[in-house]
């Protein structure tokens, strides 16, 4: 168990599960996904994507191996509300696959590993995906980028033994506050199906690609768009004071539209920005604004690009 100081959770109630089982369950998720699926072993987990076969985003999920009567299963921490979506995609792939699909969110939690700052989730830095057994489950370093804690997959009645480990229960939005403050994006809510590229949605510097792996649905154009240097946009956190700008609207410098806003919460959101442009903007000083709000573009630390403000020394209540 991780050494935080204060030791606090949140359950992720909008979290579905599915199981991946079967001798194919590997292979058959290896040929589909984004990054390598013999890296999700006992004591890692990791993140990746399935895309249409022209790159565009579906569905991104966490892959988590868990033992069982025939040795292990993987299953994908993927949103709620779009499992029966996840399912169907996969079966349409299955074909004489020795696999088992099914969704089994009635079986399991997903949940938040928080600390009492950014201090103790920064200090995982390194560690992201590394993890080990607990309660039938598994918590693990968030493998997208530390800085916003830890996460589990426990079977229902992990819970209780997580309290009885010293966990204390925190409002959900403490959680969605330290998301948006590093900038990760929550599915189908920041990132739009069929439209979002992986490349323009951070995946690469979120440990949601491997460039060596071999083929997967999409592996193409979103190759193609790393090596020709084609990433034109990037999503990223920003902070604002007062009213928060609606999902959608534009974001705007010197009177020329720059990016477009997706979620947002308590002075934090995400958006998405058109680079060149940006960065136009960050170094001639010119005030950005969204909806009648400044915004302050900030730079989390598991972005290579540099574009934007440096962030504050610690997330809205998260040690400040």
């Amino acid at each position: 168990m991780f050494a935080f100081g204060q030791k606090t959770f949140v359950p992720l109630a909008d979290r579905g599960v599915i199981r991946v089982g079967g001798p194919d369950a590997r292979p058959f998720l290896q040929g589909l996904v984004s990054n390598d699926v013999n890296r999700a072993v006992a004591g890692r987990v990791i993140y990746a994507a399935l895309l249409t076969p022209q790159g565009k985003y579906l569905h991104d999920f966490f892959i988590v191996a868990l033992p069982d009567e025939q040795g292990e299963s993987l299953h994908l921490d993927c949103e709620g509300q779009r499992t029966a979506d996840l399912v169907k995609r996969l079966n349409a792939y299955k074909l004489r696959s020795r696999v088992t699909i099914e969704d089994v969110t009635d079986r399991y939690r997903v949940i938040a590993l928080l600390g009492d700052g950014p201090h103790d989730s920064e200090a995982l830095c390194g560690f992201e995906g590394r993890g080990g057994p607990f309660a039938g489950g598994m918590c693990y370093v968030d493998p997208r980028y530390a800085g916003v804690g830890a996460r589990a997959l426990l079977p229902v009645a992990g819970i209780g033994e997580l309290m009885e480990a010293g966990f204390e229960e925190k409002d959900p939005s403490a959680y969605e506050r330290l998301r948006l403050y590093y900038g990760l994006p929550d599915g189908s809510r920041d990132l739009p199906v069929e439209k979002a590229l992986l490349l323009e949605s951070g995946f690469d510097d979120l440990h949601g690609i491997d460039w060596n792996k071999g083929c997967y649905v999409g592996q193409e154009l979103t190759a193609r768009t790393r090596y020709r240097s084609l990433v034109r946009k990037l999503l990223l956190p920003v902070q604002f004071d007062g009213e928060a700008p609606p999902y959608g609207a534009a974001v705007t410098a010197g009177g020329e539209d720059i990016g477009e806003m997706r979620t947002s919460f308590d002075g934090h959101g995400i958006a998405l920005f058109r680079v060149e442009l940006l960065d136009k903007a960050v170094a001639a000083s010119t005030p950005i604004t969204s909806g009648g709000a400044a915004i302050n573009v900030l730079h989390p630390g598991w972005l290579k690009h540099n574009p934007g403000d440096e962030p504050a020394e610690s997330p809205p209540g998260q040690g400040a």
